[in-house]
């Protein structure tokens, strides 16, 4: 999940939404550049997109730089002396989750590291350069962006540790559903603009996901949060004996079914609506986990995991798609930013494939992988013991 603005364009200059109530389903289009009835085949992109996302997500960047020097003084305080991710938790102020997000941007910029003894300290470039004072501090010149809006929700986000609000008010979540939040994904006209969006990336990448996991032994797939279900097509597409169920939001399950019947795969996709911390899981042969835990925090990462694992068919495989951090959560920049853009708007952040496969070994799953699809995304699949 990307979009920082949403809901009032498609990304597209001359295209506006006609949206009098956000709660009806309407009889016209979204908009003529986003649904169309005669769609061409769920084939490959001639060229990665990839520096595309990589330059959007570029501001994240520039926002968690500024905040470490001008607002929690990240610099000055590591000149002191290196400190533990916990010690520098305490000294900010901050919960984990945020700390996590801000100190693997920083040191994916080279900015710090971590010593033989797990602390963290300033490298020689930040030594120089951005300890307040110091003969070639540049601290002063990225602070002339500290009250700039970016900047400013940036830093609000990390000290609250909570995603965006949907409304005003600061209450419930634009872009994550939980049971009792105010959320888009229960407003079909937002639902539906927020799903379509994410099927721009989708379309990218789900036939790069096809390829790599092969489920040609495979009768049924069972797709949480499958969204638009554009990966289940890509799939049922590549598999002609799989049946894949999607399981999401009423409201986003709208926009599911209109793209099973586009691209002619509706016998093979069946839609099922619910909670997926709570539905009770179908017996499948497959479970995909398609750039979902990233939207959640570890212990819900976790009791998601471990709810697939059990609904799998002896000898089932459970798939999770997503972008990965490094083991060391030192890297790689593109993907620390998107992780920090996942922060902002989930309760979640992007995770690392030894995080995803503890997970899954705990969940009694043994792992293979990560295998690379497109836009920084890998597969990594654990089978049932």
């Amino acid at each position: 999940m990307e979009p920082r603005y949403h809901f009032g364009f498609c990304g597209l200059s001359d295209c506006t939404i006609q949206d009098k109530n956000p709660d009806e389903p309407s009889s016209s289009s979204t908009c003529a550049h986003e649904k169309t009835t005669n769609m061409t085949p769920l084939s490959a992109p001639s060229i990665d997109p990839t520096a595309i996302f990589e330059t959007f997500r570029g501001i994240y960047g520039s926002e968690l730089l500024t905040a470490a020097i001008a607002h929690f003084d990240v610099f000055g305080g590591l000149a002191q002396q290196p400190r533990s991710l916990d010690e520098l938790q305490q000294d900010l102020g901050l919960a984990e989750r945020p700390v996590i997000v801000l100190t693997t941007a920083l040191r994916a910029m080279g900015l710090l590291q971590m010593t033989s003894t797990d602390k963290l300290e300033l490298t020689p470039v930040a030594a120089e350069h951005l300890i307040p004072g110091g003969e070639f501090d540049v601290g002063n010149y990225v602070s002339l962006s500290a009250n700039s809006t970016g900047v400013l929700e940036m830093v609000a986000r990390l000290k609250s540790n909570q995603p965006a609000g949907l409304s005003d008010d600061g209450e419930g979540a634009a872009f994550i559903y939980r049971d009792g939040m105010k959320s888009a994904m229960e407003k079909f006209r937002l639902a539906e603009h927020f799903t379509l969006a994410l099927a721009g990336r989708a379309r990218n990448v789900a036939p790069a996901l096809a390829e790599a996991v092969p489920l040609q032994n495979a009768e049924t797939l069972l797709d949480v949060g499958g969204g638009t279900g554009i990966y289940s097509i890509g799939f049922v597409r590549k598999n002609p004996q799989l049946t894949a169920t999607v399981l999401d939001r009423p409201e986003v399950l709208k926009t599911a079914e209109s793209f099973a019947q586009q691209y002619n795969v509706s016998d093979n996709v069946r839609l099922l609506p619910g909670d997926m911390f709570s539905e009770a899981l179908p017996p499948t042969d497959v479970v995909l986990l398609s750039n979902i835990l990233h939207d959640w925090d570890v212990p819900e990462c976790q009791e998601l995991v471990r709810r697939c694992a059990e609904a799998l068919n002896p000898g089932g495989r459970l798939v999770i798609h997503d972008v990965l951090l490094n083991d060391k959560l030192d890297g790689p920049l593109p993907i620390a930013l998107y992780s920090a853009a996942l922060f902002t708007l989930t309760e979640g952040r992007a995770y690392s494939a030894a995080e995803y496969e503890s997970w899954m070994n705990n969940a009694g799953l043994a792992t293979a992988g990560p295998v690379p699809t497109l836009i920084h995304c890998h597969a990594i699949v654990g089978t049932r013991r």
